[in-house]
């Protein structure tokens, strides 16, 4: 016979709990420390000594108890309090050493002392013996008894700690992220549009005897919308999408992150059809083998699981993983291999049309000029990501709440361009006159190499006002943006435009300084990756001697020697240093052939402290620049007003 569960009846509480528990622990402290603490111990008194201090009045109270459960006691245990309240204690052997005592204690109350200052109480030892030893008992089994009631219908956060390799793996089965939400990936989507299909139509696919990719990499920069991609194949497809981060199931103790693999996989297919989602997959599925000076058991036996579950001995019937990572050259080839991951999409950085699309996203809550385009924006935001774009309509956001506008300008959006990139302008720093006529004439450099070369990318924007650690900024962007070639002559020319500022100081001052330092670096790792990876040397030839080093991997890059020689090296240093000298000279050929348009830039940094591309064309085809004219020809008609003014006041003075 089936017993019906009360419907009504609730859960112990949290709170409630936890306020039992507290009690019962305070409870038990409290019984040890009195039945077995020996702070404030009492003072023992001998036998004579107590029966003296009790004739002479200085006992305020008295309590025996015997210490044999005979019918005659034949020993006592006598304690109380002296008259300064300091606590004794004393034993009587037998009844004919206690009879003194009891005498005296007689005596005392017959000569009409109170029977309140001196109490003579007889406690049965027996008893008090037993109830010191069973009461700390039942406290301890109360706790006992408490603890296992927790565990078996406590609250979640009594139960992590017997969940220790219970999976990480949260659920999200409402999710309102749809491809609507995904802008500038529309290839990346459409590769991911027929798993979307699959789960909502598998009939079809398996009728024909297709299987459906098992696993789908999503590999690219950091902030090019990965996770949020996969959060809209699981709103497109609408079902049950679980998310969980690579470095959940890495613990300290071996095989904890097996069993949550197991169990988050346990999981998936009880709710299958889903989607099963691991960012940054490679801090758990990189290279086995590895390890400098041994590997790490926990991470191995935790990818290990994960192969298995992923295609094993099992069938994952409805369950398709989608993993996230920016490293995909760390991580082991037996996670890469088809039946586990089957597909990778390259989701990388947005175009200009995938920028302009991005920015319509992220401006769809925010109050805009209608005046602003987003292509514009676009055009001057190449190699932003599309966190970098959500960032800047934010920063664009946050200026024009800082002026009390009610709406964003493009002179918001364009100081937010600059913040993202060189970050926020520091007009309070302070300049030697020298100083600013130095960063003046480098910028001008720049724009000038990029003004007079033909492959040369377009200036947009020059600006002296320091920002991070730039004493200036030069915004030059190309004609046409290059997705995946550069040809030689580019690179050169970029390594010239690079140079323009350090010639320029060169030319102007006679003298060099620390300013172009970012500028070198640059130019320099564009140079040796030419002789080096780009095979672009006539004396060494297109052969690859190097290769991208700003990823290393230690524990796979570390051991390897070089593939050349040191007369090699020696020649590589050589064609660098060829690279960048002719490219010095080019500039500095530039720079003295337009030498008055380099001083008119110069001239007119300083004084208004920043340049765009409409003041800067207006100055290469007028050699002026009208609204820093019209500006001083206002000041001067003023200036000259005042004067006049100044002379008639004097005038009518002397008259009077």
């Amino acid at each position: 016979m089936a017993v019906a569960k009360n419907p009504n009846k609730k859960p112990l509480d949290n709170r409630s709990t936890r306020f039992i528990m507290i009690a019962l622990l305070v409870i038990l402290a409290i019984s040890i420390f009195y039945s077995f603490g020996n702070i404030n111990a009492p003072e023992e008194l001998d036998n004579s000594t107590f029966i003296s201090l009790l004739e002479k009045g200085g006992v305020t109270s008295v309590e025996v108890s015997p210490l044999s459960g005979e019918t005659n006691y034949r020993a006592y245990k006598v304690t109380g309090r002296l008259l300064d309240n300091a606590r004794y204690i004393t034993y009587f052997a037998n009844d004919t050493e206690f009879d003194e005592a009891r005498s005296v204690i007689y005596q005392i109350n017959n000569n009409a002392i109170p029977a309140d200052d001196i109490n003579y109480v007889f406690t049965p030892g027996a008893t008090y013996n037993i109830l010191n030893i069973i009461f700390p008992i039942i406290l301890v089994a109360g706790v006992v008894i408490m603890l296992v009631v927790m565990m078996r219908g406590g609250t979640n956060a009594n139960k992590q700690a017997f969940d220790f390799g219970k999976s990480r793996a949260q659920i999200s089965k409402n999710q309102q992220t749809t491809f609507n939400d995904v802008a500038g990936a529309d290839e990346e989507k459409a590769e991911l549009q027929e798993i979307i299909d699959f789960l909502k139509n598998p009939k079809k696919y398996l009728e024909l005897g297709a299987r459906i990719p098992k696993g789908v990499l999503l590999v690219g920069p950091p902030g090019t919308g990965k996770t949020l991609i996969a959060r809209a194949v699981a709103g497109e497809a609408k079902v049950p999408f679980y998310f969980v981060s690579g470095s959940d199931f890495l613990e300290m103790f071996v095989g904890v992150g097996a069993s949550r693999v197991r169990d988050m996989f346990k999981t998936a297919k009880a709710h299958a059809p889903c989607i099963l989602f691991i960012d940054e997959i490679d801090a758990v599925g990189r290279q086995r083998g590895t390890g400098l000076g041994g590997g790490h058991d926990e991470r191995e036996q935790t990818l290990n699981q994960l192969l298995v579950e992923m295609d094993g001995f099992g069938h994952n019937s409805g369950v398709i993983i989608i993993a996230a990572t920016n490293r995909v050259d760390i991580l082991d080839p037996a996670l890469m291999r088809p039946g586990r991951f089957d597909r990778q999409v390259y989701v990388g950085r947005p175009d200009i049309k995938g920028r302009r699309e991005i920015l319509q996203v992220h401006s769809r809550n925010k109050k805009i000029n209608p005046n602003v385009t987003f292509q514009e924006i676009a055009r001057r935001t190449p190699g932003f990501t599309g966190a970098d774009l959500e960032n800047l309509m934010n920063e664009a956001a946050l200026l024009a709440a800082r002026e009390n506008k009610t709406q964003i300008e493009l002179s918001h959006i364009d100081e937010a361009v600059d913040r993202v990139m060189m970050g926020p302008a520091k007009k309070s720093r302070v300049f030697s006159k020298k100083e600013k006529d130095i960063i003046a004439y480098h910028e001008a450099g720049h724009a000038v190499i990029g003004l007079k070369l033909e492959n040369a990318s377009i200036v947009h924007k020059v600006t002296i006002i320091p920002r991070g650690q730039a004493g200036g900024y030069n915004l030059m962007l190309p004609k046409e943006e290059h997705a995946f070639l550069q040809t030689k002559q580019n690179l050169l020319e970029m390594i010239i435009g690079l140079l323009g500022g350090r010639v320029a100081e060169e030319v102007i001052f006679k003298e060099i300084s620390t300013g172009g330092h970012n500028d070198l670096q640059r130019s320099t790792a564009i140079a040796r990756s030419m002789i080096t990876e780009y095979g672009m040397s006539e004396r060494l030839g297109p052969i690859t001697y190097e290769k991208d080093s700003d990823t290393v991997f230690l524990g796979r890059d570390y051991g390897k020697s070089k593939n050349f020689s040191e007369a090699i090296a020696t020649e590589i240093d050589k064609e660098v240093r060829g690279i960048i000298h002719d490219c010095y000279e080019k500039a500095k050929v530039i720079i003295e052939k337009n030498i008055d348009l380099l001083k008119v830039i110069a001239h007119y940094l300083l004084e208004v402290e920043t340049l765009t591309k409409e003041d800067i064309d207006e100055i290469v085809e007028t050699g002026k620049l009208s609204r820093w004219d019209n500006v001083l020809a206002s000041d001067l008609v003023d200036e000259k007003a005042e004067t006049k003014n100044e002379s008639e006041t004097e005038k009518t003075e002397q008259k009077d």
